[in-house]
């Protein structure tokens, strides 16, 4: 079969089913994982490797190629079934399997799906860390014959152990959260059955909009990143007089909340918020956020004597730089939320959820004017431009406004002393996206305005 090298991304495998994903090629993925993870692991005599899956329509069969992908390798399968991303990660790190396969598209449109593959502890497989070489092995098709074949074991239960796991390990006292009334919209995606999980103990009331699993997504899609995603959730709210909103992605690794009022709440305040609480137990340490501009979070560091450390966009490159420094939390823009556990550094929503639940409780007051002090900075939001030579009119950037701090860590990052933007190409389409903070709204305004003319000039 003929295969496009596009599907194969920095931080995962995604493509449309069939045509650029197959069983086929889902088998060959399978194997060449495989290869990966016995070439990483001679000293081991028994390779375990965690499978789980999404609900997409396409992933019973997807799935089913992936098993015999990895027992035709002689590798043995620890079949998790249906489960999150985090579950996903959870059930490799948590029980010390060598590594595990997640089939899923995360949040794309329902004729997409793909895989998410780690190592030992739920440490990535990103592109320049395995994703290619497995590319680079599939076209050349050279697997191996292997002497044994691996046999499958189900095992059940992972979520619920997940739950009762990291209330423990978080020191999360579920007793002090309120009974809040909360509208969730998982989308008929994954995260349904975490949501359910955690909130199985606690006295919330909830009102679920989109539970039912449907990998045709029949409402909308599950990407919270888009509003337009979160309008029927941000009305719900509104209508039922809640306290707050829950917005996960497609396979439940991301998070966005709405306040009372029907506004969502802005990831860097959130994140900031989150990173207190982590630093108050873990006083001095390092918290990693994504190089996107978001300055309070920044703020919120280091007003408690916290280190923050920028890390290029990307959940891989997150984990990665989180794992080096030894860092307690992280957060990206898009949602993802990471903790470190004895067992490993990955995405952790449940710890996330109860945590912010917790302290809201202590607060007292509406979820709207709790995040009100925070709101200091204005952002633009991400803002796509389609630019053919993408690294040129980088560097004219550079040039144009030479006079600030700059930085190159992921594209370019401009700061001045009242407004600061970040402008990073595409991994695969000719884009550059600008995400620009100020310190008042008409300057954030004036100067989006003045760059997006640059970039598009």
């Amino acid at each position: 079969m003929k295969i496009n090298p596009s599907i194969f991304k920095a931080y995962d495998i995604r493509g449309i089913y069939p045509t650029q994903l197959n069983e086929e090629l889902a088998y060959k993925i399978a194997r060449a994982y495989a290869e990966i993870i016995k070439r990483e692991n001679k000293d081991k005599e028994k390779i375990e490797i965690v499978v789980g899956h999404d609900m997409r329509l396409s992933t019973p069969s997807l799935k089913e190629q992936t098993v015999r992908g990895l027992t035709d390798s002689g590798v043995d399968v620890i079949d998790v079934g249906l489960v999150t991303t985090p579950t996903f990660y959870f059930a490799v790190a948590y029980y010390g399997f060598i590594g595990g396969m997640q089939v899923s598209a995360s949040h794309n449109p329902k004729e997409y799906n793909g895989f998410k593959m780690v190592r030992a502890k739920a440490v990535p497989v990103s592109g320049e860390q395995g994703i290619y070489e497995m590319r680079d092995i599939i076209i050349s098709g050279n697997f191996p014959i292997s002497g044994k074949k691996g046999v499958v074991t189900k095992k059940d239960g992972v979520i619920d152990e997940e739950v009762e796991e990291q209330i423990k390990d978080k020191n999360i006292d579920i007793n002090k959260i309120k009974p809040f009334k909360i509208v969730v919209d998982t989308a008929n995606a994954m995260a349904i059955l975490d949501i359910k999980a955690m909130f199985k103990s606690l006295k919330c009331d909830l009102i679920l909009l989109n539970s039912e699993l449907d990998g045709s997504f029949p409402v909308h899609q599950p990407d919270p990143l888009d509003e337009k995603n979160l309008e029927i959730l941000k009305k719900s709210v509104v209508q039922n007089n809640a306290d707050l909103g829950i917005g996960p992605d497609g396979d439940g690794d991301r998070y966005f909340f709405i306040d009372g009022k029907g506004e969502v709440i802005r990831q860097e305040i959130l994140r900031g918020i989150m990173a207190q609480i982590a630093l108050k137990e873990n006083p001095g340490k390092t918290v990693c956020y994504d190089i996107r501009p978001g300055r309070i979070t920044k703020d919120m560091i280091e007003a408690v004597g916290g280190k923050a450390s920028v890390t290029r966009v990307g959940h891989s490159l997150i984990k990665e730089q989180m794992i080096k420094e030894n860092a307690i939390f992280g957060g990206e823009s898009s949602g993802h939320y990471f903790y470190k556990f004895p067992y490993g550094t990955f995405e952790a929503p449940i710890v996330l959820t109860l945590k912010f639940l917790e302290y809201l409780s202590l607060q007292n007051k509406p979820v709207s004017e709790v995040i009100a002090p925070y709101k200091v900075y204005f952002h633009s939001g991400e803002i796509n431009s389609e630019v053919a030579e993408k690294e040129e009119k980088i560097k004219e950037i550079a040039q144009k406004y030479a006079d600030a701090t700059i930085s190159y860590l992921d594209g370019i990052t401009v700061e001045y002393p009242d407004f600061w933007f970040n402008v990073r190409p595409s991994n695969t389409e000719s884009l550059l996206r600008l995400n620009l903070e100020a310190k008042s709204k008409e300057l954030m305004e004036q100067k989006r305005d003045e760059v997006l003319d640059f970039i598009r000039s």
